[in-house]
């Protein structure tokens, strides 16, 4: 579904870079050349007190996802949202190094994630500003910062999902043990963990197992002959076509494909006796956000019911973490969750990528 949004042009100074795609939508030009005009002034530090009807935000949740969101949020509030969003092959990171480069002349106000470890990173480097309210308030255990930089919400699992034609769901995996069985040798991909939510999963396995067990299980993973794919959606596509079996991938890249009717089914995916891999979206205030109430406006829609309830509704199938909302959608809870700490898993991404590429390529 399309809307009428203006998002970055290409033209827009500092435009889409090879890491980072501009996100264009199907806008009239005088909308596009509206947003570069409004996005320049911001850019330039002036003051922007007078600009509170816009927020912009960079988004890495897909795009499709995210634009009806943003839609609301206007239609409620009249705050224009001005989006750019990231490339599925360089989900989330391209967007991260463009708020690294922008630091100290920002041009977003709000950070919204698919994940959440680039999002703790950036908060450690200062570069994310204290949020709280009362929508904040008795926030879940572990899906926030201490200091209120960042929070997480509307949950997706890491998945094990197989082709239903060629893999019987009785004997499907149930664990990433179960994937080292060698009768799974040439029919597993996965999408490369030097980008998005597999980057997290892997960094899970050196949180969880410990780094000697982690390396391991990537080691039994090369001997399986694992194909590495450009993103958990390129993954869940190879399995549908039949170049694959089973892939490692995320649960809201599954439902996509079964909504377009693709031959793949999954079960969230186990680690010894412990749950699925859970990935929140996160929501964060830009330090220096040239638009500091719209920000703030913002960030109380995306931590709010409404938001949840889209996600939840939409192809994304997002598990909510507002507690009424979750009774009224238990058929996408994750029955048991693998007790890991963001933070911690955030420390061990850049080992864990690093231990990931040398073993799997």
């Amino acid at each position: 579904m399309k809307h009428n949004r203006a998002t970055f042009p290409s033209w827009f100074p500092g435009g889409p870079s090879a890491l980072c795609a501009g996100g264009l939508v199907e806008d009239p030009p005088w909308r596009a050349l509206l947003a570069a005009v409004v996005l320049a002034i911001a850019g330039c530090g002036s003051d922007s007190s007078h600009a509170e009807n816009v927020v912009v935000v960079y988004c890495s949740v897909d795009q499709e996802v995210a634009e009806p969101i943003l839609a609301e949020f206007e239609r409620q509030t009249g705050v224009h949202a001005l989006a750019r969003f990231d490339t599925e092959a360089a989900k989330t990171v391209g967007l991260v190094q463009r708020l690294r480069t922008e630091a100290a002349r920002p041009v977003a106000d709000v950070f919204w994630s698919g994940e959440v470890f680039h999002t703790i990173r950036l908060a450690r480097e200062g570069r994310l500003e204290p949020y709280r309210s009362d929508v904040t308030r008795d926030w879940p255990a572990g899906l926030a910062d201490s200091q209120g930089r960042w929070y997480g919400f509307a949950l997706r699992a890491r998945a094990v999902a197989w082709h239903t034609g060629r893999v019987r769901a009785e004997e499907a995996p149930r664990r990433i043990e179960d994937l080292l069985d060698p009768k799974w040798r040439g029919r597993l991909v996965m999408a490369s963990p030097e980008f998005g939510t597999t980057s997290g999963h892997v960094a899970a396995w050196f949180a969880f197992y410990g780094p000697q067990r982690a390396a391991e299980i990537l080691a039994g993973l090369k001997a399986n002959g694992v194909r590495l794919v450009a993103g958990n959606s390129v993954a869940v596509r190879v399995v549908a076509n039949g170049e694959a079996d089973v892939c490692l991938t995320d649960s809201d890249d599954v439902y996509a494909a079964q909504r377009n009717g693709w031959p793949v089914a999954m079960r969230p995916l186990g680690h010894g006796d412990g749950g699925a891999m859970t990935i929140p979206n996160s929501a964060a205030v830009v330090r220096g956000a040239p638009h500091p109430e719209a920000a703030r406006r913002l960030m109380a829609f995306l931590l709010g019911e409404t938001t949840e309830r889209l996600l939840v509704e939409s192809d994304s199938h997002n598990a909510p973490v507002h507690l009424a909302l979750a009774a009224r959608y238990p058929q996408y809870a994750v029955p048991a969750r693998l007790p890991v700490d963001y933070e911690t898993v955030a420390d061990c991404v850049p080992q864990a990528v690093s231990a990931a590429m040398k073993i799997l390529k």
